[in-house]
């Protein structure tokens, strides 16, 4: 795991101290070496930067940038197959100075040019310079699991692991991007390819970029998508079957991903992903597997207990943390930095609390994300639904009716007297999905505000995208909620939260249920594997079972949230009232004020539970004071 940054700046005129600087804001994310290359053509000055945390022969063999005859490269990733593919290419008579999977992409591509990005199974981001073809190509894995950003402006293109390597190039223009501004208060985070600033870009999972130094121009290219796997036909198959294969091709990804010249544990909830992960590794070797876990003495978030139970019924050697309102206190103020840029998810600081835990015993950790949006996990994969269809099974007439209903501040007022939590709010958004189709339920779903409520929030223009929704899949709702989430909620919460936290403790983060081969084979199964009868993640339950009694597994889903909703009306109070205040408010063009303290006073007062929207505005606050003054 490392980190990469780089420029082509065709108005020759960044110097190689800029470099360094882009390159060095990133030693967090490569404590154990760094290096620069520049190079100079008649049109473009060329700079890369790297910094490297060693996994894999940790030998100055493993150096970058790497060169090989016209090409070099700065890599951030891992690929798990490389010895595969290396001895394909030695028979193909290349040879190899080094034991490092960043010189077999080299020569890969040196063999095959860009059809070498489907042999490889992994996760990466990286940029690949060719001086004789005048190209530069930057490849980001098929899930999304390493970040990589770029910027394009007035002739200076950059690009990164981070966005605030690009803050330390004088000619960055820091502007926020309204619709980009928009995604995050819709959605909690911004969603690929938008980001926070104007010319600035994700790079999509499973795309590449090619950059022609002669001509300026850029290209985009697919080379995989998740909605690919699932407008494949569906395998006719039992039950058995698709369990055994389902077993068969899990067990091989977790074995791939242990590979490593040093030391490796895994994140333990107590949930099905990460036992699964852990059950299996563990009755493969004889060794103890190091575990780690996060608790909270708040009972209703608390599940250390029981993952307790499953490394002692496994036999690994589990290290616990409980999580404290302190420690939201001392994390909190250092997010915005850790981030650069705002991401309103609160399971950041026990993400942030056991990537430290694990890193004072291992350099590399396994997570379990994806076992959600790949098997069925989330309740709303039943819930959303279920609201479609009694919203659509509504006559027209009926539909105005009720619409018309939910909107009446009468209704409102009853249903608050009554007690309904954020009365108004919730019944205004079922009147908005009764007049919706099946893109926009999708979206709605996951919104921390929509509509009517974003516009009352924010003071300036924006236009938000459709959801990423493929027609072909219309109707087959469970394949259309698991495809979009994977694409957006996954990439830009999930996996950002995870690639921050670790790389934040120089710990390699890695997701064994990632593996592009798993969700190939899943996605074509029967959705009634995945829930069957209401039973969520059906499939993965069944072979974890194998491993651990039912029994201990049976219970609620908790999650990996945090008290947020307690801490912020006590012990973090001072943030809300520090960034939420008028006068910070009226200095900025962002809110409509009135909106956000009447937000933040239904809160203190208990009056609303709206705690998620609040944490979406208040980390807003707190990441532009930080980046922008």
């Amino acid at each position: 795991m490392c980190g990469i940054t780089g420029f082509l700046d065709f108005n020759c005129r960044t110097e190689e101290f800029i470099l360094r600087s882009m390159t060095d804001i990133l030693h967090h994310r490569g404590p154990d070496d760094s290096g620069y290359y520049l190079d100079k053509t008649e049109s473009v000055y060329i700079g890369l930067g790297h910094r490297r945390l060693s996994i894999l022969d940790l030998s100055m063999q493993g150096h970058q940038p790497m060169h090989f005859r016209n090409l070099t490269i700065i890599f951030n990733g891992e690929i798990y197959n490389f010895k595969e593919i290396r001895a394909e290419l030695e028979k193909k008579d290349y040879s190899f100075d080094s034991n490092t999977d960043t010189e077999v992409i080299l020569k890969a591509y040196h063999c095959w040019g860009t059809d070498m990005i489907s042999r490889f199974n992994g996760m990466f981001a990286f940029a690949l310079y060719d001086k004789e073809n005048q190209t530069v190509r930057l490849f980001r894995d098929r899930a999304g699991v390493k970040p990589l950003y770029y910027y394009f402006k007035n002739g200076l293109f950059l690009f990164a692991s981070e966005l605030k390597s690009f803050h330390q190039h004088p000619h960055f223009v820091k502007e926020l991007d309204n619709d980009g501004l928009a995604l995050y208060f819709k959605y909690g985070y911004i969603p690929q390819p938008y980001t926070i600033f104007n010319d600035c870009h994700k790079l999509k999972a499973g795309h590449s970029l090619s950059i022609n130094l002669r001509n300026k121009n850029i290209t985009d290219t697919k080379y995989w998508d998740v909605m690919d796997c699932y407008r494949q036909p569906k395998l006719q198959i039992s039950e058995q079957e698709a369990i055994d294969e389902t077993e068969k091709i899990l067990k091989s990804a977790f074995e791939y991903r242990m590979v490593s010249d040093v030391p490796v544990g895994v994140f333990l909830s107590g949930g099905y992903d990460s036992t699964i992960v852990t059950a299996i590794l563990q009755a493969n070797r004889t060794e103890k597997i190091k575990t780690f876990t996060i608790g909270f003495r708040e009972e209703k978030y608390n599940e250390a207990q029981e993952a307790k139970k499953i490394a002692e019924y496994l036999g690994t050697d589990h290290t616990e943390y409980y999580c404290t309102s302190q420690d939201a206190i001392d994390i909190l103020p250092l997010i915005p930095e850790m981030w650069d840029e705002p991401a309103a998810d609160s399971s950041a600081i026990p993400t942030l609390l056991v990537s430290r835990l694990a890193r004072k015993q291992v350099t590399v950790a396994l997570s379990a994300d994806a076992g959600d949006e790949t098997f069925g996990g989330y309740y709303k994969y039943n819930t959303v639904y279920k609201k479609y269809r009694a919203l659509k099974s509504t006559p027209p007439l009926a539909n105005r009716f009720y619409r018309w209903i939910l909107r009446n501040p009468t209704t409102h007022f009853f249903a608050d007297s009554v007690g309904m939590y954020n009365a108004k709010e919730r019944l205004l958004r079922w009147s908005y999905m009764l007049g919706c189709d099946e893109n926009e339920i999708l979206s709605i779903d996951a919104s921390r505000f929509t509509g009517n409520e974003l516009k009352e929030l924010v003071s300036f223009d924006y236009k938000i995208p459709p959801t990423d929704f493929d027609e072909r899949l219309r109707g087959i709702w469970l394949d259309n909620l698991l495809s979009v989430d994977y694409k957006t909620y996954m990439v830009d919460d999930i996996l950002m939260k995870v690639d921050r936290a670790t790389m934040a403790v120089s710990l390699e983060g890695r997701e064994p249920l990632l593996d592009h081969r798993i969700i190939e084979y899943v996605a074509r199964l029967d959705p009634a594997l995945k829930i069957k009868n209401g039973t969520k993640k059906y499939l993965l339950k069944q072979i974890t079972h194998k491993y651990i009694p039912q029994d201990m597994m049976d219970r609620p889903k908790k999650g990996f949230g945090i008290p947020i909703d307690i801490w912020l009306r006590d012990e973090l109070k001072q943030y809300i009232m520090q960034y939420l205040s008028v006068d910070k408010l009226k200095n900025e063009d962002i809110f409509n004020t009135e909106s956000v303290i009447q937000l933040r006073d239904d809160y203190i007062s208990n009056k609303k539970a709206n705690f998620t929207r609040l944490w979406v505005v208040l980390m807003f606050q707190m990441w532009k004071e930080k980046w922008l003054g």
